[in-house]
């Protein structure tokens, strides 16, 4: 394109000095002086270098980034799911919870479920501080204030008015001052953790 350009100037300059000359007369009413104008134009703008693009800037390359944590859900499950394998691991609990204890008769039932408190109550004894939410009796007569925490009391039967509210305590209720859960080491990103692993013994 740009040789095609060269050469058309040359052949405007080439006619433009055919036309000073003497012997070209004829040729004179087309050959203007803004021909010429244009002609030397276009050449000056043919010298003048080309203006070029940048190179384009090589994307460095990122980083290598962390892996993002995992989400809040995911690892709330995750802790849950770590929970429960203490209570298996100590007491199994999961264990028993999963077996079909209909062909065992009561007696063995019973034998099953002392081991499972036991080792369940360690593990709740060891990882949380857990108390009554009401010290009375159960059966005595008992006020719930006003204001009162809608976690903490489950109201059943009659309900009227505004409390403060009188009933009789069924259940004493329970919370937890304290957890103290181990960390969790990090897993595959999408996979919760196992219960209980496969026990295999290699002959």
């Amino acid at each position: 394109m740009r040789v095609a350009l060269i050469l058309g100037v040359l052949l405007i300059l080439a006619v433009n000095v055919a036309a000073v000359a003497p012997a070209t007369e004829p040729l004179r009413p087309y050959l203007t002086d803004a021909t010429l104008a244009l002609s030397v134009l276009a050449l000056i703008g043919l010298l003048l270098p080309a203006r070029q693009k940048p190179p384009p800037s090589k994307s460095q390359a990122e980083p290598a980034r962390a892996a993002p944590p995992a989400p809040a859900a995911a690892r709330a499950d995750a802790e849950i799911v770590s929970f429960l394998a203490m209570l298996q691991e100590k007491g199994r609990l999961v264990d028993f919870l999963m077996d079909d204890i209909n062909p065992y008769n009561d007696a063995q039932v019973g034998v099953a479920a002392r081991v499972v408190h036991a080792g369940c109550k360690r593990v709740l004894l060891e990882h949380f501080s857990i108390h009554p939410l009401r010290t009375e009796d159960e059966g005595s007569t008992v006020q719930v204030s006003a204001g009162y925490a809608a976690d903490e009391y489950r109201l059943v039967g009659k309900i009227a008015g505004q409390a403060p509210f009188s009933g009789v305590l069924v259940h004493r209720g329970w919370k937890t001052d304290m957890v103290k859960l181990p960390q969790l080491l990090p897993g595959a990103p999408g996979q919760l953790p196992a219960i209980a692993p496969a026990e295999v013994e290699l002959k």
